[in-house]
């Protein structure tokens, strides 16, 4: 179901309600990116509490506004992805090792267990996996300063 001509809100325990074009309602939808690192604002579903899509979104630029703020929110509630800005030291070049690094969320430090945790995405985007599971992104690993693309380059 494409989804021109819909209505979205959120009810009274603040979890959003899709009504269709058709006039169908339902409750407790969950917006699902299709390309949730790649392609940020394209390709996006809207799930019911059963896992079935309810409607598909192209571009969410396309939406209007109020609706595209309420995905935009309720993605943000749930995504967690910081995006690795540099790179400040590495404790060693062998695995595994502590990462001192900076990211848009904040500095911190990540512990890579193996270099099979550094995820090619396509040939300037990474995405590194902690020893915790969490999940930071390098958009463009050629857009980062020069000693952390030295740094980076040792685990590549």
């Amino acid at each position: 179901m494409s989804a021109s001509g819909f209505t979205l809100q959120r009810d009274k325990f603040g979890k959003l309600t899709f009504t269709g074009a058709d006039g169908r309602v339902h409750e407790g939808v969950v917006p699902v990116r299709a390309f949730p690192i790649t392609s940020v604002g394209w390709g996006l579903a809207l799930v019911d509490r059963h896992g079935h899509e309810v409607a598909w979104m192209t571009n969410l630029g396309d939406l209007p506004e109020e609706s595209r703020k309420l995905i935009e929110a309720e993605l943000d509630s749930r995504e967690f992805v910081p995006e690795i800005t540099r790179i400040v030291s590495v404790s060693s070049f062998a695995t595994p090792s502590l990462w001192q690094i900076e990211t848009d969320r904040g500095d911190t430090t990540l512990m890579l267990k193996g270099e099979e945790d550094i995820r090619r995405l396509s040939p300037s985007a990474l995405l590194v996996a902690d020893s915790h599971g969490v999940h930071f992104l390098i958009r463009d690993r050629f857009t980062l300063d020069r000693q952390s693309r030295k740094l980076l380059d040792r685990f590549l």
